[in-house]
């Protein structure tokens, strides 16, 4: 076996990566069942009362933007982690605020 092929294989930071891709894959299942039963609950609410619920607005602009960076990180868009290894995607709102 080529020297440089057994290296890349044996190198330990690809081997790790794989096991961060598939803990956020999981994640990202997860958060995905999420963002559906919120999708669900702001429709139900807007039935209700006309206007959907602020702060799902909010959490579910986080929780999208959350799942974005992880799709990001799976398809080798970006290296850095997603949170907790990296900061909380900040709602646009509040970066236009601050």
């Amino acid at each position: 076996m080529d020297k440089d092929l057994k290296k890349k294989l044996t190198s330990t930071d690809k081997w790790i990566r794989l096991i961060f891709m598939v803990l956020f894959a999981v994640v990202g299942y997860v958060v995905q069942f999420i963002i559906w039963a919120i999708a669900a609950i702001q429709f139900i609410i807007t039935l209700i009362t006309g206007k959907p619920n602020g702060n799902l607005l909010s959490f579910g602009e986080g929780l999208s933007a959350f799942m974005f960076h992880i799709l990001k990180y799976l398809t080798y868009v970006t290296e850095e982690k997603p949170y907790p290894f990296g900061s909380w995607p900040g709602s646009s709102k509040k970066a236009k605020e601050e």
